[in-house]
């Protein structure tokens, strides 16, 4: 029996035929019919690539039945030519720096039960007016003086049964800039509020973190540069230029202290509340594409 061969024409036609035995005779036959049998294959660019691939690692047949493996291309390689995608190394960086706080956030209010609505507003807003004078008094700006909620609800007896008086309650956030003399204005201003003031919390945070952002960038940078170049070097490759570059930025949020408190008692002779500043972390993280050789 004779070998069969398949072959890949330059057209893209596929045409399969058996060439004949010696003792085998062919018929002759009409000559509109001596066309070998064809089948198209319809290739885009990308599966034409393929199946060039694919026809070049063939095993081909030699003399006495060995086998030859012809030289194979990467598919990888051949991907990215037909895409028109570069070959690059994507790496993240992140660049971390500590900065100081130096701006408390309060967040504070007064909360009055009276007998009657009008009541627990009128003792409410009286409360929120000392509070307001008393930071006035520590020197505090106006700007970073800003009412953020207000409710007046019912209180019930016991059995749910009739409302016993309104609780009324009033809240704001302050923004205090000097933390050596924060501690001494929270005292002022809880003692102003008397029985009626509550402190919720308190978080220390950065202002300005612009300083911090720039150092932060160029460390998240070069460290993104660091690790692709050890990429390039493992794989023997020259390490090229950048070509895409994003960033998240993790800004430091206001370190919380609660202190579910009461000003019940307040004494205006109370000592500053002592204040520690810390450190906080800005982090920002690149993930970075290089181009390679």
């Amino acid at each position: 029996m004779e070998p069969t061969f398949a072959r890949l024409r330059p057209s893209g036609m596929e045409t399969t035929s058996t060439q004949p035995g010696p003792s085998t005779p062919t018929p002759s036959a009409p000559a509109h019919n001596a066309r070998p049998r064809t089948r198209p294959l319809a290739l885009g660019a990308a599966a034409l690539a393929v199946a060039l691939a694919f026809s070049v690692g063939l095993l081909v047949s030699g003399r006495g039945g060995a086998a030859v493996a012809a030289p194979t291309t990467s598919m990888a390689q051949l991907a990215a030519s037909a895409t028109g995608n570069p070959q690059g190394i994507t790496v993240v960086g992140t660049g971390t720096v500590q900065g100081t706080p130096d701006t408390l956030r309060l967040q504070m209010g007064v909360s009055t039960t009276r007998g009657t609505v009008g009541d627990a507003l009128a003792a409410a807003n009286s409360a929120a007016a000392r509070v307001f004078e008393a930071l006035k008094k520590a020197g505090v700006d106006d700007k970073d003086q800003q009412t953020s909620g207000m409710s007046i609800y019912p209180q019930y007896n016991s059995s749910g049964s009739s409302i016993t008086g309104y609780v009324v309650t009033e809240s704001l956030v302050v923004t205090l800039r000097d933390l050596k003399t924060a501690g001494a204005t929270i005292s002022a201003v809880v003692a102003a509020g008397g029985s009626d003031a509550r402190v919720n919390s308190i978080g220390l945070d950065i202002d300005d973190t612009s300083s911090l952002l720039t150092s932060a960038r160029a460390t998240a940078v070069a460290n993104a540069k660091t690790k692709a170049q050890q990429y390039a070097d493992a794989a023997g490759r020259p390490l090229g230029n950048l070509i895409d570059l994003t960033e998240t930025v993790n800004q430091p949020t206001p370190q919380p202290y609660y202190a579910e408190a009461t000003a019940a008692g307040a004494d205006k002779s109370i000592g500053a509340v002592p204040i520690k500043s810390g450190s906080q972390d800005v982090v920002v993280v690149v993930t970075a594409t290089y181009a390679i050789g």
